[in-house]
């Protein structure tokens, strides 16, 4: 049994899936970043304050008084749409500066491949070389 995890834990596709969810965790990091202390400042300085409607809810009882969500939770139910408010803007920033990256990274393989693409051409065989200087070779002699 232990042969066999050792076998499977050495193929490819554990070894792919395991750097990628590596990469995944370490590439959240640099998108959350990017959010928080590069886009929401802007965001923040344009808008007067940012998009903040986590305290924004309705009490769904009448012994709900607070002001603020957290101690409204704790007097009773309310419905919080405020913090899903502040969520889905959060998300779709987010998202967006996604395919920002996502459409940056795309160009960079676009201008690589037409690189690759544009690089030398390859010599050709030594049959076709070897034929092409009996062919000169003859025109020479006519």
């Amino acid at each position: 049994m232990l042969n066999e995890f050792k076998e499977f834990i050495a193929r490819g596709n554990v070894m792919d899936l395991a750097v990628g969810v590596i990469i995944g965790a370490a590439f959240s990091k640099i998108v959350t970043s990017v959010v928080e202390d590069l886009v929401m400042p802007i965001v923040g300085a344009l808008t007067g304050g940012g998009f903040d409607f986590s305290n924004y809810f309705l009490p769904l009882s009448a012994n709900v008084t607070a002001t603020s969500l957290a101690a409204a939770r704790q007097q009773g139910a309310v419905f919080a749409y405020g913090n899903f408010i502040t969520v889905l803007i959060n998300f779709l920033i987010l998202a967006w500066i996604i395919f920002l990256m996502i459409k940056a990274v795309n160009r960079m393989r676009k201008s690589l491949e037409k690189q690759k693409e544009a690089g030398p051409a390859a010599p050709p065989p030594q049959d076709i070389l070897l034929l092409s200087e009996i062919r000169d070779l003859l025109k020479q002699r006519a």
